[in-house]
């Protein structure tokens, strides 16, 4: 799981202008990122242990570290690692609950001169079903919401967004697989204002070409309600190698067309740049 499309104009929507003064950030964003690795640790810790602990419900949890927190082709944090963890209850019946959480830094990274946004932490929370139709097919629907605790100014556009889910996954082989997901903002899509309406369309394809190795491709489309000017699409080639006792490596390269000075920060940094990550995880 993960967010997004935050970059200059997250505080921009909520004052409805456009523009962030990059000389306020320096310093403190450095902090904020710090600070957040710690919280997303204790909170990838915690979660690691809950699922450890209930493996027999049904229960499943991982811990990964990335050297860059990539969400629909979109930095979170900077173009700095991030760390993760999640868990997961399924029951029999199809339906399922989860959290994730991890470090981010693109609200910190807004910083106007004179406010305050200490925000370090993304926390989701989830709601589904999962089902077949035959022996290839299957299904997925739910709610899920992002939630980013943290202290910000007043009038600012809340960050914090829930979307509905829909997806399919066609697995003609053992071996092959390919998913189809479409993701809709029941509220405001990540600050953007007047943008509950906004859609994400995510196509992705596994091939295990050998055991425990697999080639993940994705590409994506976003799309901004009353935003037009933001929206985008990205791509993602990539390979993962996973081992029996859980941990997996996965590298990829990532790339979109959004437009460059729409998605660079305030650090100057081009957050939807052409990026190649390097993540380590371990399921329990």
């Amino acid at each position: 799981m993960s967010s997004h499309l935050k970059t200059e104009y997250a505080y921009a929507v909520a004052k409805a202008t456009t523009g962030v003064n990059a000389e306020s950030v320096g310093a403190n964003s450095a902090g904020l990122t710090v600070i957040g690795l710690k919280g997303a640790l204790v909170a990838a810790l915690a979660l690691s242990a809950i699922a450890a602990g209930n493996a027999q419900a049904g229960t499943t949890g991982s811990i990964s570290l990335t050297s860059d927190y990539l969400f629909r082709g979109v930095s979170q944090t900077n173009q700095e690692p991030a760390l993760q963890g999640g868990i997961e209850y399924a029951h029999d019946s199809g339906f399922y609950v989860g959290a994730w959480g991890s470090n981010v830094s693109w609200l910190s990274d807004t910083v106007v001169i004179g406010d305050n946004i200490s925000s370090s932490l993304e926390l989701d929370a989830y709601l589904g079903y999962r089902g077949k139709a035959g022996e290839i097919f299957s299904y997925d629907l739910g709610v899920l919401t992002y939630y980013y605790p943290g202290d910000y100014p007043g009038g600012f556009n809340s960050p914090n967004t829930t979307e509905i889910y829909l997806g399919g996954t066609l697995a003609p082989s053992d071996t092959v697989s390919v998913g189809l997901k479409y993701s809709y903002a029941v509220t405001d899509l990540f600050g953007y204002a007047d943008s509950d309406g906004s859609g994400y369309l995510d196509a992705n394809l596994n091939w295990t070409f050998q055991p425990t190795w697999t080639l993940n491709l994705h590409g994506g489309k976003q799309w901004i309600e009353h935003n037009e000017d933001f929206e985008y699409t990205d791509w993602k080639l990539g390979v993962t190698k996973s081992f029996e006792s859980g941990f997996s490596i996965a590298a990829a390269y990532s790339s979109t067309d959004a437009e460059e000075a729409l998605y660079t920060n305030a650090h100057n940094n081009f957050l939807a740049d052409d990026a190649f990550t390097l993540t380590v995880s371990k399921a329990f």
